[in-house]
């Protein structure tokens, strides 16, 4: 599972593998870049169902000796390019046709969510379920006659929907996330784990969603003009609780957190941490081996939930060199307050979407309502509209939302080297990323499909800060 699609499954929020939060993840990273993440999947979630949750890279072959030192040359170009040359032809090709096989699972991920979302509306299921939730309202001698209504319709009307689409999306789901890991060798896990994770995921989808959606229709009801306003607010609201509670209470859920007894590894990482005023005095070790391959650090939470951590296969696969410059990445997001700035981005994208969605949807109630059984958007059987809507203009908004998040990425990959002092280690953790995420893609690929800097665009930014003759780390390669 990837952790940015935390609870949830929908439109533009498959995509391609480069999707999360960390220098090294596509998903058990710092808050950061996954705040935009989760007001896709936040919003879709209220319609599209998955659980999923960890992380990262495969390990590659570490750079031989001699391309570190051909690193060291004046011209960064040259050194780049002698960088990018140690990965092996079939290995580029296999990690070239994962990345770009992810172009086409946002495609069909898009397609298949719009077809259920159409769907539901043609067969009037979503009318049905609307009107099976007012009929066990209003038969209810126990429920009271206001107040209560609202809540327990929506509630009624989720727990079935969310059941519908998790059915329908699951074929799919598994073969993007299960088979096709397993195909390409970044999955441990047996069916049956993966298939319980999947379970807690999808209650967490079922408890989370039924609460934000009866928050959405309370708006909805009460102010039907200026709903897209209000919307906006309680999603930010909702992204910034998830960023608050889930280094608590959703991730131990599926890791074990222990402290990392490694002092040669730990004293270097929280001295990093002093140095830059980020409130912890402890560094904890996940054990994201029980899942994936990938290597995978964070800096998360909030105040008193802050907490730095990495998984035990950037421990295993990584010199200290790279585990500094990752973890120093890490704490740039944190330091940078990426992720305010993101919510902050979140809430502008929201806006600009739900104003739109509401001009569309009261369109087509007007056109297809009758047909539909949909009478507003504050009638819960809107739901598939409303998602169709908003996805599609998030699908078309992917290369603006991952232009967003690579920027910052960048802000923290210039924050990393220059805290870590380790070009070396950057560019050796940009070829291991190679793994599972396309290493030279066009300007065209990385503007569309790459949330974080490709690796060639990493390397060359350690070959350039390195070029500048600033002082290294000591630590040893």
């Amino acid at each position: 599972m990837k952790r940015d699609q935390v609870f949830l499954h929908g439109l533009p929020s498959n995509r391609p593998s480069v999707t999360s939060g960390t220098f090294l993840s596509t998903g058990f990273g710092y808050q950061a870049d996954a705040v935009i993440k989760l007001s896709i999947i936040t919003l879709l979630g209220v319609a599209f169902v998955i659980a999923a949750m960890p992380v990262c890279a495969g390990e590659n072959p570490a750079p031989r000796r001699a391309a570190a030192d051909s690193a060291s040359a004046v011209d960064p170009a040259a050194a780049t390019a002698a960088w990018l040359a140690t990965v092996p032809r079939d290995e580029r090709e296999k990690s070239d046709a994962y990345f770009e096989g992810g172009y086409w699972l946002l495609l069909w991920n898009f397609l298949l969510t719009a077809a259920i979302c159409i769907f539901l509306l043609e067969s009037r299921i979503s009318a049905r379920l609307r009107d099976f939730a007012e009929r066990v309202c209003r038969g209810s001698r126990w429920l009271p006659k206001t107040g209560w209504q609202l809540p327990v319709q929506v509630m009624l009307y989720a727990i079935p929907y969310f059941l519908i689409v998790a059915t329908l999306t699951f074929p799919l789901h598994l073969y993007e996330n299960f088979l096709r890991e397993h195909q390409y060798g970044l999955a441990t896990q047996s069916f049956l784990l993966w298939f319980h994770e999947q379970l807690i995921g999808f209650g967490l989808t079922i408890i989370g969603g039924t609460i934000l959606l009866i928050a959405l229709y309370t708006v909805f009801r009460w102010a039907p003009r200026t709903w897209w306003v209000w919307a906006t607010a309680v999603v930010i609201i909702s992204l910034f609780v998830v960023v608050l509670i889930a280094p608590v209470f959703i991730e131990p859920l599926f890791n074990t957190y222990k402290p990392l007894m490694k002092p040669e590894i730990r004293d270097p990482i929280l001295a990093m941490a002093r140095a830059n005023q980020i409130p912890t005095k402890q560094v904890f070790e996940v054990d994201a081996s029980r899942q994936t391959t990938r290597v995978s650090a964070n800096v998360a939470g909030f105040l008193d939930t802050t907490r730095i951590a990495l998984n035990d296969n950037l421990l295993k696969q990584c010199s200290l060199p790279e585990i500094r410059e990752v973890m120093a990445h890490e704490m740039g997001h944190y330091v940078l307050n990426h992720g305010a700035k993101l919510l902050a981005y979140a809430g502008i994208f929201l806006a600009i979407g739900f104003a739109l969605t509401r001009i569309i949807f009261d369109a087509a109630v007007r056109h297809w309502g009758v047909r539909w059984g949909v009478r507003s958007i504050a009638d819960p059987a809107g739901l598939p509209l409303l998602a169709l809507i908003f996805g599609t203009l998030l699908f078309l908004a992917t290369p603006f939302l991952n232009t967003t998040v690579r920027a910052t990425e960048r802000e923290a990959d210039a924050f990393g080297i220059n805290t870590s002092r380790e070009p070396d280690g950057m560019a050796k953790v940009a070829l291991k990323l190679g793994a599972y995420r396309k290493l030279d893609p066009t300007p065209l690929e990385e503007f569309i499909f790459f949330d974080h800097p490709s690796g060639r665009a990493r390397i060359r930014m350690a070959m350039d800060w390195k070029a500048a003759n600033l002082p290294a780390g000591e630590s040893s390669h």
